[in-house]
């Protein structure tokens, strides 16, 4: 298995600067740990990003669902990197919402790095269990499970 940097934080392998296109070149994609890579893997982040949304439980619910449906989509298609950029953007939507839910302005972090006090958003947190339930969902999926176990086995 790689060790190189691109292997250690999801990120597609480069050279001099340049991305690759993952979906011509899954082989340049690494899977990575929880949401690394989510913003540098094109084409999918230009794909999945305009319907990422968390503001308001309505607009997690539509975009959960939407990003479902494009995790799906790819699925069809046989694109696990689409699949597996899908479930990140997911669980981001969770963890940001959270993020939010538990500190205004999404800043766990006082001027002086110290952790701020947390005072919880309900409406926020409502938009994280929205994204929760979604990424549960597709992370636990015995398809996608396969099909990574697959990409790893043959990309590392």
């Amino acid at each position: 298995m790689s060790t190189s940097k691109a292997a250690l934080t999801g990120q597609p392998h480069q050279n001099d600067g340049e991305k690759p296109d993952c979906r011509r070149h899954p082989e340049h994609y690494r899977v990575g740990r929880g949401e690394q890579g989510v913003l540098t893997v094109e084409p999918y982040k230009g794909e999945l990003l305009p319907h990422w949304r968390f503001k308001t439980p309505a607009d997690a619910h539509a975009s959960s669902q939407k990003l479902l449906e494009m995790f799906e989509d790819y699925r069809a298609h046989d694109d696990f990197v689409g699949m597996d950029m899908a479930r990140k953007f997911i669980q981001m939507g969770h963890t940001r919402a959270r993020r939010y839910a538990n500190y205004p302005g999404g800043r766990k972090y006082d001027k002086n790095g110290e952790i701020r006090e947390r005072d919880i958003d309900e409406e926020k947190a409502k938009s994280a269990a929205i994204f929760e339930k979604v990424w549960i969902k597709v992370r636990e999926d015995e398809d996608y499970l396969k099909r990574k176990k697959a990409h790893q086995r043959a990309h590392g």
